[in-house]
């Protein structure tokens, strides 16, 4: 099992929104095929495991193990399910049933009733924390979501407006903007606030290192942002989340929410779409209201060696620190929410 979450890692950039899954194929306690899920649409692990196997007359007397519950319902692919049925494996292990409507215990149900022995729970842990951002989705119903700012070391994120020294408002190195950017690259969605998109004018794209670009998401009741914003750019779609219209346009897209109902629009957005990760680089309000409603699950807060003396304090939060990492002059504070 652990060689088949070691396998389901090679996914991490290209089966989104699938989860990542890895399968090897033991006869005699040899493995003899092993594969993964490659990128979304193409052919899942057990498929690939199964055809890796030189002998097929093995497989009638081999286990197949997999690090999530084998599919049951035509999708992109025909269900793994069946194809381990007609290949008569005699056992599957699996790490963790898949939480997502469409399986949630019905491959292994069918496996049973065809007479194949099935085991889950093996490495469990190991296996949900491969896919914790597909089980956030399916399990929370809302994407796994992850606030990043940074801080002088006097805890200040930003400087005010009527600072002589405003537009001088960088805090971290240049190490650290990479880091951000490569952050960027792994998530499915980047979201900021009307405050940031004016005063930053961020492309919220991935320049700094090797990757694609995230959806960007934009929170903008009024429909306030100038239409010549780097975030309306064509370099990735905008989903703008407002209390004036719906509909599309080329690569904008408007959800109208009501009053109150900000996190349901984005939430069902985020479930229709598949989106199973969001990073929010917003500013002060748009932090503090993802963290006043407890819609998070990890904080990632530089703080910088530079010295405001005043500007605009950073969100005060409740968490467990689970990591502290040295970037040059930046030090990088991990937290875990800890009502998750």
């Amino acid at each position: 099992m652990k060689r088949a979450i070691q396998l389901a890692k090679n996914g991490q950039f290209s089966v989104a929104p699938n989860p990542m899954v890895g399968a090897v194929v033991v006869h005699n306690n040899k493995i003899i095929g092993e594969g993964f899920h490659r990128a979304y649409g193409e052919a899942h692990a057990e498929v690939n495991a199964i055809n890796a196997v030189q002998d097929q007359s093995l497989l009638k007397d081999s286990t197949i193990y997999v690090s999530l519950e084998p599919c049951s319902h035509h999708g992109k692919t025909p269900p793994c399910a069946d194809l381990i049925i007609e290949k008569q494996l005699k056992r599957v292990v699996i790490a963790n049933l898949d939480p997502s409507d469409k399986v949630s215990g019905k491959g292994v149900e069918r496996l049973r009733k065809a007479g194949i022995e099935v085991k889950s729970g093996v490495l469990s842990e190991e296996g949900a924390e491969l896919n914790h951002r597909f089980f956030s989705l399916h399990k929370k119903h809302r994407p796994y979501i992850i606030l990043k700012w940074a801080s002088t070391a006097d805890g200040f994120m930003g400087r005010l407006a009527s600072d002589p020294n405003a537009a001088d408002s960088w805090i971290t190195s240049q190490l650290s903007k990479q880091r951000v950017h490569l952050w960027r690259s792994q998530e499915m969605g980047i979201l900021v606030g009307k405050q940031t998109a004016i005063t930053d004018n961020p492309a919220l794209t991935v320049r700094e290192v090797d990757g694609k670009n995230s959806i960007r998401f934009l929170i903008d009741s009024e429909l306030e942002v100038p239409m010549d914003s780097k975030i309306y750019n064509d370099e990735a779609p905008t989903v703008i989340l407002n209390q004036k219209k719906e509909g599309t346009d080329k690569h904008l897209s408007y959800l109208k929410f009501e009053e109150s109902k900000l996190f349901d629009c984005l939430f069902s957005y985020c479930r229709e779409k598949g989106i199973h990760s969001l990073i929010v680089e917003g500013g002060k309000k748009t932090l503090e209201s993802f963290i006043s409603e407890g819609h998070w699950d990890e904080i990632r807060h530089f703080v910088g060696s530079k010295v405001f003396g005043e500007g605009i304090s950073s969100p005060q939060f409740d968490a467990e620190l689970i990591k502290v990492e040295q970037i040059r002059d930046d030090q990088l504070f991990i937290y875990k929410n800890k009502r998750n």
